[in-house]
């Protein structure tokens, strides 16, 4: 599965930055991601537990995520899970684009996996939109966001 998304913000990268550079944030505006936690640890590591819900059905999944890219403009974080075990591939990154004063934000998910297959894609195409409109109005009240 790969899907990926884009949303103009009416803010600089460098404010849409914080809502985006570490996972315990997404909570907050990306409702299938249901925690994220972080990992003591000397690199950045989370915890995370995805969670989709269509109707009567709901699945969930744990996994360890790392970021594995970090520059100004270009996060990508990545499952590396510890128990020896292989695992299917997560993949989320995360570009800012900056558009004089505002930003495009392009997120794109990989899984190699079978996590609720179509369900799964269903559910972030509708979320897509409702995501948007939470980043919107966390960029707009939130006053850690420089």
């Amino acid at each position: 599965m790969d899907i990926s998304a884009s949303v103009e913000l009416d803010a600089s990268p460098e404010r849409v930055r914080p809502l985006v550079d570490s996972l315990d944030r997404y909570p907050q505006w990306l409702s299938i991601v249901a925690r994220a936690n972080p990992i003591d640890g000397p690199d950045p590591a989370w915890e995370v537990e995805l969670r989709a819900k269509v109707g009567p059905l709901a699945r969930s999944k744990r996994l360890r995520m790392v970021r594995t890219i970090d520059t100004e403009h270009h996060l990508r974080f990545e499952r590396a899970e510890l128990d020896g075990r292989v695992h299917a591939d997560w993949t989320l990154d995360v570009e800012l684009r900056p558009l004089a004063e505002r930003t495009e934000l392009i997120m794109g998910l990989h899984y190699g996996g079978g996590f609720g297959g179509g369900v799964v894609e269903r559910l972030l195409a509708s979320e897509i939109e409702a995501s948007r409109r939470r980043l919107r109005s966390l960029l707009d009240h939130d006053p850690a966001a420089p």
